[in-house]
């Protein structure tokens, strides 16, 4: 899916075009290499949201009267879509009130990982959560909250190295349970 040599060439190019000399020992393996980790970082975008709802659906009967499952600071990272920089320092909280089943713990922080591993906005990253695992636990119950450090205000334009910025994603009751939604917001820095 991802073409590796088209990436390595475009490599070589920008160090051209910057002036430097990819020939140099010091940058010689630098387009290989990122073509590698451009094709790592970047595995979400060879999938739907359906695909990997379906990748990561792992479910198990409910309990009777199961009360919304929480799962807290999960780590990721991503890239702006905008200028292709970091957005790093990311932390997601993940809720659902489950219907007939439950999702695997493990299965919450994967969906996570792997939608943010795509040229992404943090705001659709947390829709994409959600839209996700809606889908994969049969619940229009969800919530998302992420907070995330954005290198493209921190690095470069206003360079304010402390903003922080969140986002919410509330879909069925969590759009209007303040309780629901406190789950996923106390405490988000």
């Amino acid at each position: 899916m991802i073409d590796q040599k088209a990436i390595e060439e475009h490599v070589r190019g920008i160090l051209l075009a910057l002036g430097e000399n990819p020939d140099r020992e010091g940058l010689l393996e630098t387009p290989e290499r990122v073509a590698r980790m451009y094709a790592e970082i970047f595995e979400g975008i060879g999938y739907t949201n359906h695909e990997i709802a379906e990748m990561f659906g792992k479910t198990f009967e409910a309990p009777k009267n199961a009360g919304p499952v929480v799962v807290r600071d999960i780590e990721v990272f991503s890239y702006c879509e905008h200028h292709m920089a970091l957005m790093y320092d990311m932390s997601v909280n993940v809720a659902y009130v489950p219907k007939d089943k439950v999702i695997g713990l493990s299965k919450i922080a994967r969906i996570c990982d792997m939608a943010a591993k795509r040229l992404q906005l943090q705001e659709r990253l947390g829709s994409d959560i959600a839209e996700i695992l809606m889908e994969a636990a049969g619940t229009p119950d969800v919530g998302v909250v992420i907070a995330g450090t954005h290198s493209c205000m921190t690095a470069r334009g206003i360079r304010n190295a402390s903003a922080r910025t969140v986002t919410q994603t509330f879909c069925g009751r969590f759009q209007e349970d303040w309780n629901l939604q406190r789950l996923l917001t106390e405490g988000v820095k």
